[in-house]
C-alpha cells in the first residue's frame, strides 16, 4: 500500500466514526447528521465528549463559518459545553488561516493540535517488549479498569469516565476496546475503529504505576496482529499525543494532517 496525497481523508473519516461512540455510550445523548458536519452529544457537561466535526471539504469564504453556525445551533438547546474537531486539510490555504478567528466569533478557544498519522505496517519489533494477555472490553470489570485508566492517562473526571466506558452499551458498536493484563492486573489500555480503508487506533493508554516499561507498544502491536490476520491488510490511522509522538515515529507512522481541537471558552 503506497501513500496518497488523500490520506488525510482517511484518517478524518476513521476519526469520525470513532466519535460517534460518545453519541451512543451513555444512553442520553445522540447523533444527529449537520450540514456539512455531524454532531455526537453524550448527554454530559463535558464539552470534549460533546463533538462537532465536518464531513467534506467546506466551500470557501462562508463554508467554514456557516458548519460551525450549524454546530453552535444544535449545541445551543442541549449544553454550553462543546467542542469542534477540525481537519485543517478540509479547508483551503485562505480560510485555514482566518480559521482561529472563525472559531473565536463562536466561542470556541483551541486547546491542542493532534497530528493525524498513518502507518502502511508496522516497524519490527525491537527486542524484549514484555508479554501480556490481551482481552476484549466485554464484562464489567474490563469496563471499569478501561473507564479507570482513561481517567489518569487523560486526566477525565472519574465520574465521566465511568457514564461514557463502563456503561455496557458503550461497546456494542464499532468502537472495540481491549485491555493489557500482566499479573492479573490490567495495565493498559486501546481502542480499534474499523473502516474499509484503515483500522483506526484510540485511547491507548498506560496505567500511571506502569509506565516506561513497554506495555503500551506491546498492547498495540499484539492487538493490530490480531485485527489484521482476519481482515485484508489496511493502513493504521491515528492521532497522536504530544507524549506518544515519539513512539509512534518510531513504530512507523507519519504526520498526513493535522488536528485543532476547540473547546467552548
Amino acid at each position: 500500500m503506497k501513500p496518497s496525497p488523500q490520506d488525510y481523508l482517511i484518517v478524518d473519516e476513521n476519526l469520525r466514526r470513532a466519535m460517534r461512540f460518545f453519541g451512543g455510550a451513555t444512553g442520553k445523548g445522540e447523533i444527529a447528521d449537520l450540514p456539512g458536519g455531524v454532531a455526537m452529544w453524550s448527554g454530559l457537561d463535558y464539552g470534549v465528549f460533546n463533538i462537532a466535526m465536518m464531513d467534506s471539504p467546506a466551500p470557501p469564504e462562508r463554508g467554514l463559518t456557516e458548519r460551525v453556525a450549524a454546530a453552535a445551533h444544535y449545541f445551543k438547546s442541549r449544553t454550553p459545553r462543546w467542542s469542534f474537531w477540525l481537519c485543517e486539510d478540509l479547508l483551503d490555504a485562505h480560510d485555514l488561516r482566518r480559521s482561529r478567528a472563525t472559531l473565536s466569533d463562536f466561542g470556541l478557544r483551541p486547546i491542542s493540535h493532534p497530528p493525524g498519522m498513518l502507518a502502511t505496517a508496522l516497524t519490527p519489533p525491537r527486542a524484549g517488549l514484555p508479554e501480556m494477555l490481551v482481552e476484549p472490553v466485554g464484562c464489567a470489570s474490563h469496563m471499569r479498569s478501561f473507564a479507570e485508566v482513561t481517567a489518569l492517562a487523560f486526566e477525565i473526571p472519574y465520574p465521566t469516565a465511568h457514564a461514557v466506558y463502563a456503561e455496557p452499551r458503550a461497546w456494542l458498536g464499532d468502537y472495540k476496546g481491549f485491555v493489557g493484563i500482566v499479573e492479573g492486573r490490567v495495565v493498559s489500555i486501546v481502542a480499534v475503529v474499523e473502516t474499509e480503508a484503515a483500522i483506526g487506533i484510540y485511547s491507548l493508554a498506560t496505567h500511571p504505576w506502569h509506565r516506561r516499561k513497554g506495555y503500551g507498544e506491546a498492547l498495540l502491536r499484539k492487538v493490530i496482529a490480531r485485527t489484521q490476520e482476519r481482515t485484508v491488510p489496511r493502513k493504521i490511522i491515528l492521532q497522536s499525543s504530544e507524549d506518544g509522538y515519539s513512539m509512534y515515529r518510531r513504530l512507523g507512522f507519519r504526520d498526513v494532517t493535522r488536528f485543532t481541537v476547540y473547546l467552548t471558552k
